[in-house]
């Protein structure tokens, strides 16, 4: 497996991340372990949660996810095995990027996690209300204690994330070494128009989420009636159904089709190969599943088959 650098920092990951937000969803614990295994043992390690998950789930409160890759953690043994990557901000129970918030939450966290320390812990969304000195200079203690070893950021506009390194350099303080962006075929022009430039220019490791459009490219939903298949996501890849979206699918089908992949292996092959993404993040609900998706690593497009589905996708 061919890792690649988290921007200038020290670790290293697959091209593929594990999205921890089903855990505690829509797979219970013991498929949780089963997926876990699974994806570590294929020779992957970033796993991507957020103390958020998932509370949106009826009879949830947050922290499900990280409880769980906490158990398998302790169970399996394979935590110098993984890079393991949460958030802070998002969860109504500890809100904001405050130092007291930030200070509050990593506790619980590495709890629940069952770790001495976060690979990446990242501002799951921006908080104007807050100095980003304050900010930075909270990840910073806690780098310096040695309960988190990276910080990264997501859901930033571009001239945020551009202050918060500017910060960064005037301060000394700890950067952001990765950007958590919506990004793929059918999500392109907010990402590429001004994060990528800036991604690149700043050598950032990019771990884009919704890599597959909520399951849209994986091609499961075509018509309205193809909504039903997934109570969960169903109602969320309503918007991809248009003639750009359609096309998109097209598009995927027809190298799919020429490679004897699927579709959502080329659409993953195709961020894999995006200059500026170290690894998208993909979710699975099961072990052919995650198979599926993790093959998309032994897909290399060829320059043709990029146009094609950039043409599409434009």
């Amino acid at each position: 497996m061919n890792l690649r650098p988290l921007g200038r920092s020290s670790l290293s990951v697959a091209p593929i991340a594990f999205g921890g937000n089903v855990f505690g969803w829509s797979v219970d614990e013991q498929c949780s372990f089963e997926l876990l295994d699974a994806f570590v043992d294929a020779g992957f390690n970033l796993i991507d949660t957020a103390d958020v998950y998932s509370a949106w789930v009826p009879g949830n409160r947050g922290g499900e996810s990280e409880t769980i890759i906490g158990k398998w953690l302790k169970q399996s043994g394979k935590r110098d095995k993984v890079v393991i990557a949460t958030k802070v901000a998002k969860w109504g129970e500890h809100p904001g990027l405050s130092p007291m918030n930030i200070n509050q939450a990593v506790e619980g966290s590495l709890k629940r996690l069952q770790t001495d320390y976060i690979d990446l812990y990242q501002a799951h969304e921006d908080d104007a209300s807050v100095p980003l000195h304050e900010t930075l200079g909270a990840f910073g203690k806690l780098i310096e204690q040695g309960k988190v070893r990276v910080i990264g950021a997501s859901n930033y506009v571009a001239d945020r994330f551009a202050e918060a390194l500017k910060v960064s350099a005037e301060h000394g303080l700890p950067r952001y070494e990765t950007l958590q962006p919506e990004y793929n075929l059918v999500s392109r022009k907010a990402y590429e128009k001004e994060l990528e430039p800036l991604a690149i220019a700043e050598n950032i490791g990019v771990i884009n989420y919704y890599a597959l459009a909520s399951g849209f490219l994986s091609g499961k939903y075509r018509s309205e009636d193809d909504l039903a298949k997934s109570a969960a996501r169903g109602g969320s890849v309503r918007k991809y159904l248009n003639a750009q979206g359609l096309g998109v699918l097209a598009a995927l089908d027809t190298v799919a089709k020429a490679r004897n992949a699927t579709p959502a292996q080329v659409a993953l092959a195709w961020l894999i190969a995006r200059p500026s993404v170290t690894a998208p993040i993909a979710s699975a609900t099961s072990i052919p599943q995650l198979k599926e998706l993790l093959g998309a690593v032994d897909l290399t497009l060829g320059r043709d088959e990029i146009a094609l589905l950039d043409q599409a996708s434009a």
